[in-house]
Order: structure tokens, then C-alpha cells, then sequence
């Protein structure tokens, strides 16, 4: 029998259904998770009111990852839940890498009730009665942390926490939220009553690279310095970061550039900020890159960072150029290197030294562009038979590429290879996850990107990711998400193998593997899905070219070679020393010497 106590008091809403409404008036249209009982109640209000999807996800690190995803290619705040205990957990090294590359995502955290906490409760992280407290686990790794002692507290953590999340340096922001708190009624201000989560009246967030109370005003007398320097250059190699990306200054990092005639080069997770077909495009810096972004730099009177610190993968190899080059930098933060630096926010900052810069459109000075790095004995026969080179089966993706399409690239060989050879869409994202390079960040980014955008997305990873995180596949095949999973599978994680060969004498196979047929096992569990395992570059280009053509998920595996060296920096002079032995002795057997061969 239902008593009058038992009713819920009027003009009050469920916390659970005042959150998802509160999302969906931020922009949010999904939230990526794993369920469990103590997060099943925000579930349930996002089922009931309609506004923002929920997502399912097979594992929290994906769920992280989708919402990462779905924030770079949207600019606009991914949102991950999980439950407590493990689940809670598990959510740790995609917030880390999301904190490490200044995505914007929100994590809602269920935890156990709080009259439960510090009495045994199951899964209880609340840091009483011996327990850890989960709040010092994220803290390091979030821009904001907090638990939600009571329902009220809510109304006024919830909208520090999406500042947090969206304004400079941006990155994850956390909400530890409690059973019994998230089943409490609370009694919104200033909101109508009446208003129900169905109809939660959303209105659009503001562009991540709108300014803010609090953006960095420039500081005009670094600007007068670094325009200063500009105007007396004559060679100026520009080298672009990610934050141009988050703050969509695409079209005036080109206006600078021309007003310049300046070369461009890209940090490897900044493919996408440049078109790489322009006449100025030098190529990628650092240990993926390409030796014309060296020599450019040779040349150069100034060396102009743009929206990135230049951190160790885009730097190195550039080590001694860039000393003896005057560097300025435009972004956020400071740069690694030393140098004349302006903070605040990119897109003001462009314009501001575009504007003092002389009206005008120069050419570039001429430059051999980003030609590939042949990695010295690349004609060798293969290891396997019927192993695809990374070059072909790169070009094989370029070749059916939609110029809209969004491109998500994993670690390891594969990696390397795509970040080297496959020109970025011209329309899309070519995300690289290098903040933290966890292995199978692209299943669960590739799928949340897919979802929010509607847009073909490319997802390129090893075998060793897949078999991480490329489960995410069932997520993919469960909602539709237009996602082609492309698998190198080299049966290894060759990339350590290499180390192991090159650094260690090759005295262990620990990462070498027995033969797995990926295309084969994946076809058996998802009898729907297009699945294609392409024994040659033709055959990898009819599976993408039928992949585009469709509207949900397509997954292809070809097999690659685990002692082909990628155009990897710190394999170059191994490599180089390797074709030398060979020549030098042919009778003698690479595994006789310990040397990888090179497929």
C-alpha cells in the first residue's frame, strides 16, 4: 500500500533526472559507460528522458576512450559513467590520457550508499574504515574532483565541473557520486517545476574556442617581441600542435602561413591542422616524421611552434636545428624548447600577429616536401607469405579514403606507418592518441567519433591493440556506428620485438607470436558484420571501397610482416647497420647475427 510519505514531494525532480537533463542543456547528445548498481539509476533517467543517448560499452577504458573520441571530433564534452569498485577503476588510464591531451570529458562515478561507507560496503572507495579513497585516485588526473556528499551539493559541483572540464588547460573533470544521493529529490532553483526530463528545453553549448571570463588576455608585450621577429624573418618553418585542432584555428593558422610564406610542419597527433596537399606542407616532425621538416628547419631564420610544446615524439631529430634557431611559440602553454612565447587564447593570438604582419601572400621558398623515409632494406622478401608491406597497405587506405572521413591511429608499428604515409582527410580528423599511447585507444574513440558525427571513421591499429580493447567491435555491430576497423596484424608486438632484436641482442621472443587468423575469428562471433581478411592490397581496397558504401561497421585484417622496420626514428641508424651486415655478408644469416631482417 502507497502512503503519502512514500509519494515524491512536490516541484522536486530525482538528482539522477535533474543530471541528465543538465547534460542535454549542455550539448551533450551521448553518454558512453558500463552499467552497475550503483550507477544504474543515471541510466535509467537518461533512458527516460531521451534527450542524450546512452552507449554501452564492453570495458570503462573504451567507454573513456569513445567519450574522448566523441569529444575531439565535436569539440564539445564527452561524458563517460561507471560504476564503482573495478569499474571505477577502470576508467583510470583514459581519463589519464584525456587529462594528458586536454580533452574535455566529464566522468560520472557511481560509489556505494553513503550510510554504507567505511562499514564494509562492497566496492567501497570512500577512504573510511580503511578503504582507499577514489577521490585521490582521480584528483592527479582530472582538473576537477569531487564527491557529491548530498543531493543539493549537486547543483552547485556540477556546473564547476563542466567549466573545469571545457576551460584552459580543459581535460577530464570528475563527480564521485553515491547511490542513495543519486536517488534523492532536490528542488532546482530558478527552474520550472513542471519541467520534465523528456523535455529538458537543451540549448546549444558554447564553441570550445569561444573566449571566457577567464582566457589569458595576450600579453602585449610578448606579442610586440614575437611580431618583432617575424618581421625580420625571411625562411619561417611553422611547426602546428593539437591545440590548433581544439581551438578550430585551422583557417588562421593557413592565414598566417601565407602572410609569411612560411613552411608548415605538424607534431604527429596534428596531422589534421594543415592540409597536407598545400604547396607549404613540410610533413611531420619529430621521430615518425619526415627528413624535409629537418631540413626546412636547417633553413629557417625562425622556427614558429603553434599551439604545440613540442614534446620528445615531435621534437626529436630536431634537437640540434632547433638550437640554432630562434623560436616562438603561440599557444596555452609554454613551449619545451626555449624560446619567445605567447599565451593566451590560439585563435587571438594568430590574429593578433597576422595583423601586424604586412598584407600579403607569399610563396613558400622551395622545399622537397614530405617525401617518405625508405628505411634502408625494404626489398627483402617477406618473413610469411602472403604478408601486405605497410607501404602498400597504407596507400591501399589512402586510396579509398572519404576526404570526410575521420581517421583514428593506434601505437606501435602500424601506427608509425600511418602517421609517416597517410595524408590526413581534408575534411576530417586524423586523431592520434599520444598522450599517454595506450594501446586500443582507437576501438572505443573510433566508435564514439562514428556516433556523435554520423561520419565514416577509420579505425588503424595493430594486432596487439585489438586484442586490448577490439572487442569494442560488438559495441560498434550492437548500435551501427559507420566504423571501419582496419587490423595489421603482424602476430606480435613487433615494435618491442624490434627493441628486443636492436637494443638486446634478439636473446628473447617473448613478443613474437604463433599465427592468429583475426578476420576468421572475428567473422564466427559477429555473423553480421562485413568481414574481410584481405591477403593483398587489392583486396584490402575492394573491403574499404564496400565498407564506404555501407551504414554500420566493417572489420579488415591483413596480415603484415613483424620484422618490417618502420619509418621509426630510433630504428633508422639499426636499420641502416642492418642493410650494411647484409651486404657486406650474404652468407652469413640474419638470425645467425641477430638481425632482423627487414621485410
Amino acid at each position: 500500500m502507497t502512503t503519502t510519505s512514500d509519494l515524491p514531494e512536490a516541484g522536486t525532480v530525482r538528482l539522477v533526472d535533474h543530471l541528465a537533463a543538465e547534460l542535454a542543456r549542455a550539448g551533450v547528445t551521448h553518454m558512453f559507460g558500463v552499467g552497475g548498481a550503483n550507477i544504474e539509476d543515471l541510466y535509467d533517467a537518461v533512458h527516460r528522458g531521451g534527450a542524450v543517448r546512452g552507449v554501452v560499452a564492453k570495458h570503462e577504458f573504451s567507454a573513456v576512450t569513445m567519450a574522448d573520441g566523441y569529444a575531439r571530433t565535436t569539440r564539445r564534452l564527452g561524458v563517460v559513467a561507471a560504476t564503482s569498485g573495478g569499474g571505477a577503476m577502470n576508467l583510470v588510464p583514459g581519463l589519464a590520457e584525456a587529462y594528458a591531451s586536454h580533452v574535455p570529458v566529464l566522468a560520472l562515478v557511481g560509489q556505494p550508499p553513503t550510510g554504507q561507507e567505511g562499514h564494509g560496503a562492497f566496492q567501497d572507495s570512500s577512504g573510511k574504515g580503511g578503504s582507499f579513497d577514489a577521490g585521490e585516485v582521480f584528483t592527479p588526473i582530472s582538473r576537477f574532483c569531487a564527491r557529491v556528499e548530498d543531493a543539493d551539493s549537486l547543483v552547485e559541483l556540477l556546473p564547476l565541473a563542466l567549466a573545469a572540464a571545457q576551460t584552459d588547460p580543459r581535460g577530464p573533470a570528475v563527480l564521485l557520486l553515491p547511490k542513495d544521493v543519486q536517488q534523492a529529490r532536490i528542488r532546482v532553483p530558478g527552474r520550472d517545476p513542471a519541467l520534465t526530463p523528456a523535455d529538458p528545453a537543451p540549448t546549444p553549448s558554447l564553441p570550445m574556442s569561444a573566449p571566457t571570463a577567464s582566457a589569458a588576455r595576450l600579453d602585449r608585450a610578448a606579442l610586440a617581441e614575437v611580431s618583432k621577429v617575424l618581421r625580420r624573418a625571411d625562411r619561417v618553418l611553422v611547426i602546428a600542435g593539437e591545440e590548433v585542432a581544439a581551438t578550430d584555428a585551422r583557417a588562421e593558422l593557413a592565414e598566417l602561413a601565407r602572410s609569411l610564406g612560411a613552411w608548415v610542419a605538424v607534431t604527429p597527433d596534428a596531422k589534421d591542422v594543415f592540409d597536407n596537399h598545400d604547396p607549404r606542407f613540410a610533413g611531420v616532425a619529430g621521430v615518425m616524421g619526415h627528413a624535409n621538416v629537418e631540413d626546412c628547419l636547417r633553413r629557417a631564420d625562425v622556427c614558429l611552434l603553434v599551439g604545440t610544446r613540442l614534446p620528445l615524439l615531435a621534437r626529436g631529430g630536431l634537437e640540434r636545428a632547433l638550437a640554432a634557431t630562434d623560436v616562438v611559440s603561440l599557444g596555452n602553454a609554454p613551449p619545451f624548447v626555449a624560446g619567445v612565447a605567447l599565451g593566451g587564447d590560439l585563435r587571438d593570438a594568430l590574429r593578433a600577429v597576422t595583423g601586424g604582419l604586412p598584407a600579403r601572400t607569399r610563396d613558400c621558398p622551395q622545399h622537397s616536401g614530405p617525401l617518405p623515409t625508405l628505411m634502408p632494406g625494404q626489398v627483402s622478401p617477406p618473413a610469411r607469405a602472403r604478408t601486405v608491406p605497410y607501404a602498400e597497405a597504407v596507400a591501399a587506405v589512402e586510396a579509398e579514403l572519404p576526404q570526410d572521413a575521420h581517421v583514428f591511429v593506434d601505437a606501435g608499428n602500424a601506427g608509425a606507418s600511418a602517421i609517416h604515409l597517410l595524408p590526413a582527410p581534408r575534411h576530417g580528423r586524423f586523431v592520434v592518441a599520444v598522450g599517454m599511447g595506450g594501446m586500443g585507444y582507437t576501438f572505443g574513440a573510433g566508435i564514439g567519433a562514428a556516433l556523435a558525427t554520423g561520419r565514416r571513421t577509420y579505425v588503424l591499429a595493430g594486432d596487439g591493440a585489438f586484442f586490448m580493447h577490439g572487442m569494442e567491435v560488438h559495441t560498434a555491430v550492437e548500435y551501427a556506428a559507420p566504423v571501419t576497423f582496419v587490423v595489421f596484424n603482424n602476430n606480435a608486438h613487433a615494435m618491442c620485438a624490434l627493441r628486443e632484436e636492436f637494443l638486446q641482442g634478439g636473446s628473447r621472443t617473448d613478443d613474437l607470436f604463433g599465427r592468429t587468423d583475426i578476420a576468421a575469428g572475428v567473422a564466427a562471433a559477429f555473423p553480421s558484420l562485413d568481414v574481410t581478411g584481405a591477403e593483398n592490397a587489392a583486396q584490402l581496397r575492394e573491403a574499404l571501397l564496400r565498407s564506404n558504401t555501407g551504414g554500420g561497421p566493417a572489420f579488415v585484417a591483413l596480415d603484415c610482416d613483424p620484422q618490417e622496420i618502420p619509418p621509426f626514428l630510433p630504428f633508422q641508424s639499426f636499420a641502416e647497420a642492418t642493410g650494411s651486415n647484409e651486404n657486406a655478408d650474404s652468407k652469413e644469416s640474419s638470425d645467425e647475427r641477430r638481425v632482423v631482417r627487414v621485410g
